[in-house]
């Protein structure tokens, strides 16, 4: 599909956590929304020329509704917070490249996301179930979310809890155990065959060097300021092994290129 700026209708937005916001949007976007994907989401404030990037949570092709949880980590976001049902809001997208779902079909997957690398998680497990059920694999198939919080604020918890075990780390120890989500797999004992990941970058890179030890593949979409979105700018690299056909250097565009990558293509 290609991308481009179209107008969506607010139908609900909530706060779920401190800071933490769910938003519901009606637009036709959600009909090709790949998990692992996000969007643009442009402000009114006519200062901020460029889109704020978030990442797609949920889709519903039938109803033609994206789902946006995102934290509040500036003006622009703190902007967005205050959107109402009712308001019209203009998206670019589908942006970036998403995570490999065919390659957890008929595998044990961790879904492994840290703070706001969660909201992708719900997406992806949905998928990665109703793939599995048309190939007939869905037996054979099994999705833990590996999930690592701040506190007892489990935003997203129950969505997860749907289509995958959820296995939960607390950085104070308040619920599950107590440390990020690597800890959680060793307290847990428990094992996979891929991983795909979202979160901060040293979680990213400690699941990494977790997937080489341990001969996994890993899958990482990786969290990156983005100002184009759609790969113009540069302004979002990663050094890679191979040189990029468009800067001619190790570098791969996380907004187009990526943002999810084979982890063992990039150097984080």
């Amino acid at each position: 599909m290609k991308k481009e700026v179209t107008e969506g209708i607010v139908l609900s937005q909530k706060e779920i956590a401190p800071s933490i916001y769910d938003l519901k949007i009606e637009t036709e976007l959600a009909q090709d929304a790949k998990a692992g994907q996000f969007v643009g989401v442009y402000l009114k404030n006519k200062s901020a020329l460029l889109p704020r990037p978030i990442s797609i949570c949920e889709a519903d092709k039938v109803a033609k509704t994206l789902r946006l949880v995102y934290r509040i980590a500036g003006t622009g976001t703190g902007e967005m917070s205050t959107l109402k049902e009712g308001d019209s809001v203009r998206l670019l997208g589908n942006l970036g490249n998403g995570f490999p779902v065919e390659k957890a079909v008929g595998k044990k997957v961790f879904l492994m996301g840290g703070g706001i690398g969660i909201p992708p998680m719900v997406e992806l497990a949905g998928q990665i179930k109703a793939a599995a059920a048309e190939a007939g694999k869905a037996d054979s198939t099994e999705v833990y979310a590996v999930v690592g919080y701040r506190d007892s604020k489990l935003f997203l918890k129950e969505d997860l809890e749907k289509n995958a075990k959820v296995v939960i780390a607390t950085e104070d120890g308040s619920v599950g155990t107590k440390g990020n989500v690597l800890t959680a797999v060793s307290e847990n004992n428990i094992s996979a065959d891929v991983i795909m990941a979202c979160g901060p970058m040293p979680m990213l890179r400690a699941i990494k060097k977790y997937a080489e030890e341990n001969s996994i593949k890993a899958y990482i979409s990786l969290e990156e300021r983005m100002a184009c979105g759609v790969g113009a700018c540069l302004g979002c690299v990663c050094k890679t092994k191979d040189v990029d056909s468009h800067s001619k250097v190790h570098n791969a565009r996380i907004c187009t290129d990526g943002p999810v990558f084979d982890a063992d293509d990039v150097e984080i």
